[in-house]
């Protein structure tokens, strides 16, 4: 049988398709917008879901969320998107696991590097057999402040909460990477507006993408509001290379 494929890829058209992170401040809104995506289902490892309306399975452990990930796999129910709330716990679990297996009671008990290759290994296997799934995966995360000093001098940047290697692994993988912020501004009154919103595109200053290039770069956060905009927009096309350059 043939791997090779015949015939391109088209790009994802669907939102129910896709991989998205959503991180921003504590209580901005994060669960609540991501409770809109089609027949969503929660996998909380983390309280804080009380006030909303969900499918979700307590998730309290690494083997939980095994178990859980296996009945999503298997298709025997009827949810389209899956939303791991927070991303962040599952991550410590997944830490937890590897160390119990191992008998050890730190990373670093196994080798330079060895403990540590091991939880994040584990970590990505199990996302990105979710991320190959036919259904949506949404990643929540905190946020927080890191400064990054550079030659011309320190700046502070708003990242996920994940640790390092585990943040580099889900942005890797994601299609989206929305910031939920407060934008600030004065009325006419001179009176102090906030409103909160979502951030998609690149900056220097916080972490944030979107690879289907169908979102504006700022927009209410807003569930039906990003549903329209990413449905109604139209995904740019790539230049067509000339003969020329072609040549080159």
């Amino acid at each position: 049988m043939a791997l090779l494929p015949s015939a391109k890829t088209a790009p994802k058209a669907n939102l129910a398709d896709l991989t998205v992170l959503t991180y921003g401040q504590t209580k901005i809104g994060k669960s609540d917008f991501c409770s809109h995506a089609e027949s969503a289902l929660f996998l909380a490892t983390e309280p804080g879901l009380n006030a909303l309306d969900v499918f979700q399975v307590p998730i309290q452990g690494w083997d939980d969320l095994l178990e859980a990930c296996a009945e999503i796999v298997a298709g025997q129910h009827a949810f389209k998107t899956v939303i791991i709330d927070t991303v962040d716990n599952a991550y410590k679990f997944c830490a937890d696991y590897i160390l119990k297996k191992f008998k050890i009671e730190h990373e670093s008990d196994l080798g330079y590097g060895k403990g540590y290759a091991l939880i994040n290994n584990e970590f990505q296997r199990v996302l990105t057999k979710l991320a190959f799934q036919p259904y949506g995966l949404f990643l929540i995360s905190h946020a927080k402040e890191i400064e990054v000093e550079t030659r011309i001098g320190k700046y502070t940047r708003v990242v996920p909460t994940l640790p390092d290697k585990a943040r580099k692994i889900v942005l890797g993988m994601v299609d989206m990477v929305l910031y939920c912020d407060l934008e600030k501004s004065t009325g006419e009154n001179g009176e102090q507006r906030q409103r909160r919103v979502i951030r998609t595109k690149p900056s220097l200053y916080y972490e944030a993408g979107d690879r289907t290039g169908r979102l504006p770069e700022t927009l209410d956060l807003d569930f039906p509001k990003f549903f329209e905009a990413f449905n109604t927009a139209v995904a740019p096309s790539k230049p067509q290379a000339t003969k020329a350059s072609a040549a080159k």
